[in-house]
């Protein structure tokens, strides 16, 4: 293999990279862009839910009730009605996601000692919305509940009792329960994704639209270094990508980073090759730059964004889908990366992953450098 000859390859892809509009603006924009749509448009924490309420007491226990809802940063008293359909119309309009009705023997059961009732009408049109209000309300309700259990057992002169079981709960990795804190890392594997995979597919189907396959053809360059000169200039570029979307991720969403730079790009740089193997292998069969970029699309950045554990957690789909995740590359960079931004894990610890990154390496190089062949056909 000559170094002077994959040299000169890679600097004819990179002149291609720079003059082509499209390829440039991928690489400059969309890893910055990405960013900051999911690290400020994705959110999977709930706050400030929408709740009409209806109170048919209006009595002191009612509204000290309402008013722990109101201050609540989980939820915001945007309407407070006194019938029963104006309570419906609000949720029927989307003004409101949860309704509160607070029944006319309220305060009158509580002080006899009895369960009083509150009803809440939730708006399950999004599930994930109605388990949390669902969720929030009851926790509001429960600790309103246990303060009004204890006054009543201090005005009948009883002691409060001792729960059997108290749960003293530490929250690691993630002490806020923020979503960014997962989201953005794993961010980083779908912009390695569309840098390594979408644009090495274009890189063969490019030369065969243009008609300059015939040209490499005809010189003394060898396969490999055609590869290697065309993917190396992409390695780069995906590189210096993850340690921008990797700066944003620290300093502007301010992500907890306890792993070390050093684990890291070494994961970075073994699930790029994964990426660009796969990529080069797509422009070798795909032969038009249409079909490739659509094929590079199917297989890497929708496994990578539905399948990979970034959002939607692997552990609570069925299994067989469970199993097909297994063969998805950005599923153990994703656990990776949250593993080192969260954990701190080092590279011993992450030795499954490791492993299954390298056997997909392996796998798809040899694949994509015997599926090119130096030949018109």
């Amino acid at each position: 293999m000559s170094w002077r000859r994959l040299a000169a390859v890679a600097r004819k892809e990179l002149i291609q990279i720079w003059r082509d509009s499209r390829s440039l603006g991928i690489v400059l924009v969309m890893p910055v862009a990405m960013m900051l749509l999911f690290g400020y448009g994705v959110s999977l924490d709930m706050k400030h839910i929408p709740v009409c309420v209806f109170d048919r007491e209006g009595s002191q226990q009612s509204q000290d009730l309402l008013k722990r809802f109101q201050a609540s940063e989980y939820f915001d008293v945007v309407r407070a009605v006194d019938n029963y359909p104006a309570l419906v119309a609000a949720i029927d309009s989307g003004e409101a996601r949860i309704g509160l009705v607070v029944p006319p023997d309220f305060s009158e059961r509580l002080r006899g000692g009895q369960t009083a009732s509150v009803q809440a009408i939730v708006d399950a049109t999004d599930d994930n919305t109605a388990n949390l209000a669902s969720g929030y309300s009851n926790a509001v309700v429960r600790g309103f509940s246990q303060e009004v259990q204890l006054d009543w057992l201090r005005q009948q002169g009883r002691p409060a009792p001792n729960p059997p079981i108290s749960v003293d709960a530490r929250t690691w990795f993630n002490e806020d329960l923020e979503s960014k804190a997962f989201i953005v890392p794993g961010v980083l594997a779908l912009v390695m994704s569309v840098i390594g995979a979408f644009l090495t597919s274009l890189t063969i189907a490019r030369e065969w639209e243009r008609g300059t396959m015939e040209q490499l053809i005809s010189t003394p360059v060898t396969p490999l270094e055609i590869m290697l000169g065309k993917l190396t200039p992409y390695f780069v570029i995906g590189m210096l990508n993850t340690g921008v979307c990797a700066a944003i991720a620290i300093w502007w969403f301010e992500v907890p980073f306890r792993g070390s730079l050093a684990t890291l790009f070494v994961s970075s740089a073994l699930f790029m090759v994964v990426v660009l193997g796969l990529g080069f292998f797509i422009s070798v069969i795909g032969k038009s730059q249409l079909a490739a970029s659509q094929m590079a699309l199917v297989a890497t950045f929708l496994p990578a964004f539905l399948l990979s554990g970034f959002l939607f957690s692997i552990e609570q789909m069925p299994a067989p889908i469970r199993a097909v995740t297994r063969l998805i590359p950005a599923r153990y960079f994703v656990s990776i990366l949250k593993s080192v931004f969260l954990k701190g894990s080092s590279l011993a610890l992450l030795e499954g992953e490791l492993l299954a990154l390298a056997l997909f390496a392996a796998v798809l190089t040899l694949v994509a450098t015997h599926s090119f062949k130096k030949k018109l056909g």
